[in-house]
């Protein structure tokens, strides 16, 4: 091996993963950026009303926190998926951790609400640079033979995030203002920051063309979608819903179109011509529908329907990601020796019989009686996950990982907009005159079938592929 083999580490020498020792250090820094992403997705929603307060502004104007962040990701991570497979998932993830970790500066320091919602938009683009590269990671990382192993461990640290969330900022504000909330993410931004470049495998990327006219129609096509998506679920003017739901639609097809004359896709349809991927993505957002629907309307059943407070409605919560967590540890594991027809199958019944439970709670229930149904449901819902996204993964090429990781984090982000929706309407409907107990009832009946409907795309038998 001549010296500039040593010293320039290629793409070649980590064909089929990385090694197993650097393997566990690879994993420490993606999942540092990981979880910090997954925190801040959702541990504002506890400060808002310090933040409102302390910055002058309107509880609705407050909203806008939290929704600068996820629609910057929805809309960006397409396009940033794509970039992943152009230049590589290590040159993305450092960028958009890098972003991210000075846009945690801007948001400790503003002194004006307009200020904050901006650097929120710059997290939001870090966000979906660290989301977009998961696929790519493990395919990186891990051999093919424990894909799902890591694919699991990747499922625990997102869920373990998100239920550690609230906790993490009620402490933090019990303490400190909530500048800290965004602050604490500095120094653990520059460690895996110092972390990847020694110990993330190299992926040099295929080096076609970034086309910005597919990322402006992308952006207008899922801005569209969403806040069509919220209109019906807010109920607003029915011309405003359908011009918006339109306009998505017009320039999807734009999009698509477009992508049908490009080589190399941003928006990877090619891959929707394998039918595991197929399946795998239209089980997905039926899964994140119906999760995204329990845990909207969960708080609502607790406090307005059974009377708990709102600090005893996180408690109960809690439950739901921590079991999905260990599960998907677990399932992970079971992927790489078992097919996705099976697992897949068991976790989706687990999730509606634990949302069928939950529905089906007495009006007046022990804190028992509903930790363990929703855990029941967590558990089923992590089950699926890592099998799920596993096959995803694998179905796709190596070098078409960012495209794979891409659609994969649309299926959540849509299916999660869907089922908040579903919520708001079937409220509308059902809980008149504050029946909210009811309506909560009903909401939940329809999440356990969206998870049947999941479960039984999961157990369509498929070929066996391998892509290389």
């Amino acid at each position: 091996m001549s010296e500039i083999d040593i010293a320039v580490p290629s793409t070649s020498l980590f064909t089929d993963g990385l090694p197993d020792g650097r393997r566990g250090w690879a994993m420490l820094t993606y999942s540092i950026g990981l979880a910090m992403s997954v925190l801040d997705g959702n541990i504002a929603n506890t400060a808002l009303p310090n933040i409102a307060t302390q910055l002058h502004a309107s509880p609705a104007a407050s909203i806008w926190v939290v929704n600068a962040f996820l629609l910057t990701v929805a809309i960006c991570v397409v396009p940033l998926s794509s970039l992943v497979d152009i230049i590589g998932y290590k040159r993305v993830y450092q960028a958009g951790l890098a972003l991210f970790t000075m846009a945690s500066v801007g948001c400790s320091l503003p002194h004006s609400l307009n200020t904050l919602v901006l650097a929120r938009v710059f997290q939001g683009v870090g966000a979906a640079c660290i989301w977009s590269t998961s696929a790519a990671v493990m395919r990186y990382t891990y051999p093919r033979a424990l894909l799902g192993r890591g694919i699991g461990l990747g499922g625990m640290v997102v869920f373990t995030s998100a239920a550690a969330g609230p906790a993490v900022a009620s402490a933090i504000l019990s303490v400190a203002t909530w500048h800290w909330l965004f602050a604490i993410n500095i120094p653990f931004g520059l460690l895996s920051l110092s972390l990847s470049e020694r110990f993330l495998a190299p992926a040099s990327g295929t080096r076609h063309r970034w086309d910005f006219w597919s990322a402006v129609l992308n952006a207008a096509a899922v801005t569209l979608l969403i806040r069509g998506i919220d209109g019906v679920g807010n109920l607003e003017r029915m011309p405003v819903v359908a011009a918006e739901l339109v306009g998505s639609v017009v320039f999807g097809v734009l999009m698509v179109r477009r992508q049908l004359s490009l080589e190399v896709p941003m928006l990877a349809i090619d891959l929707f011509k394998r039918p595991i991927f197929s399946l795998s993505s239209a089980a997905s957002l039926c899964t994140f529908m119906g999760q995204g629907l329990a845990f909207v309307v969960l708080p609502f059943y607790f406090i307005d329907g059974m009377g708990f407070s709102q600090v005893w409605a996180g408690v109960l919560l809690t439950p739901w990601p921590l079991a999905g967590g260990i599960m998907s540890h677990f399932s992970g594991r079971l992927a790489d020796r078992y097919p996705l027809q099976v697992l897949g199958t068991v976790g989706m019944a687990g999730m509606s019989i634990g949302l069928i439970l939950l529905a089906l709670l007495p009006p007046h229930p022990t804190t028992f009686q509903i930790i363990w149904r929703a855990a029941v449901g967590g558990m089923g819902f992590g089950f699926f996950g890592a099998p799920n996204n596993r096959a995803m993964a694998a179905s796709a090429p190596r070098e078409r990982s960012g495209g794979a990781g891409g659609i994969s984090t649309m299926s959540r982000l849509l299916g999660q907009s869907i089922g908040v929706s579903v919520v708001a309407v079937i409220f509308s409907l059902f809980s008149q005159g504050g029946a909210t107990l009811h309506g909560a009832k009903v909401a939940l009946m329809w999440g356990a079938v969206f998870a049947a409907v999941a479960g039984i795309i999961s157990g369509v038998p498929q070929p066996h592929l391998h892509p290389e």
